[in-house]
């Protein structure tokens, strides 16, 4: 195996549109309340600190935080414990702490050997190897950088590499999203047209009970078209937002009912 480059080179890309985000930020803007419950743009970051710090060895803190009521699972109350811990600085101390850990995240992953990326490790979605988890670090990284600049008003990075290999990552949620919880009849297509600044076409077959993505010609022919643009895609596949029937920033034509048990299912993210 080689070292993952591009992977490298996305998650670093990242981080530096983050770092020009949240270099200018005042202490009001670092406690602004994003739409991840109970987390201001500093716990957000604080996240973020948390999750490279651990991947670089450092031990967790001992720190507990005494709320938990909006913690899921153990990763989430993991993740609440090490922002809680952080909650009593100011953002520019959090801030601070990100450049640090940030520039030696930069520095291992670009120095270090090969091996460094094959070891085998247990990643959010299962065993697989540092490299595995990397594709996972960039959509992180990325949807989090997303979350900051939604609470903030102030958009950017909406495209490019990282997002589009964040979408892609999405998009490998959809036959379940369209077979099991839009539970789309046998012999159904459902077309969904991400419109910008990612620009993508997925279709989705079911077939058997099953469903799965398809290559399809020109004759082929969908039960349902689902068109929206990839920022609302995010925000929705992530569970940062919900989807209500008649929401304008979704298309629905065909089979509208299916259409909307599928956007009515849509996050994805736990």
């Amino acid at each position: 195996m080689t070292r993952p480059t591009h992977l490298i080179d996305m998650l670093t890309g990242v981080w530096d549109s983050i770092d020009e985000l949240c270099s200018p930020l005042s202490e009001s803007q670092w406690k602004t309340m994003t739409e991840c419950p109970g987390w201001t743009v500093q716990d957000t970051l604080s996240h973020l600190v948390s999750s490279e710090l651990g991947l670089h060895g450092e031990p967790p803190t001992s720190h507990r935080a005494s709320d938990l009521s909006n913690v899921k699972n153990p990763i989430g109350e993991f993740n609440e414990h090490e922002i809680d811990f952080r909650r009593s600085r100011s953002g520019a101390e959090v801030f601070a702490e990100w450049r640090q850990v940030a520039d030696k995240r930069r520095h291992t992953l670009t120095t270090t050997g090969d091996e460094y990326f094959t070891r085998e490790m247990m990643t959010p979605t299962g065993p697989g190897t540092f490299a595995d988890f990397l594709h996972i670090r960039v959509m992180d990284a990325w949807v989090h950088e997303q979350d900051m600049r939604r609470a903030l008003h102030l958009p950017g990075n909406e495209g490019g590499p990282a997002a589009e290999h964040s979408i892609g990552r999405f998009a490998r949620s959809l036959p379940m999203v369209v077979g099991k919880r839009g539970k789309a009849p046998d012999g159904s297509v459902v077309r969904i047209d991400i419109t910008g600044p990612i620009v993508r076409t997925f279709h989705i077959a079911t077939n058997g009970g099953k469903a799965a993505h398809i290559e399809v010609s020109a004759d082929t022919k969908t039960t349902c078209t689902i068109s929206l643009d990839s920022n609302t895609y995010v925000a929705l596949a992530c569970g940062r937002q919900f989807f209500v029937s008649g929401d304008d920033r979704v298309s629905i034509s065909g089979d509208t009912a299916l259409g909307e048990r599928i956007m009515s299912g849509f996050n994805v993210m736990i």
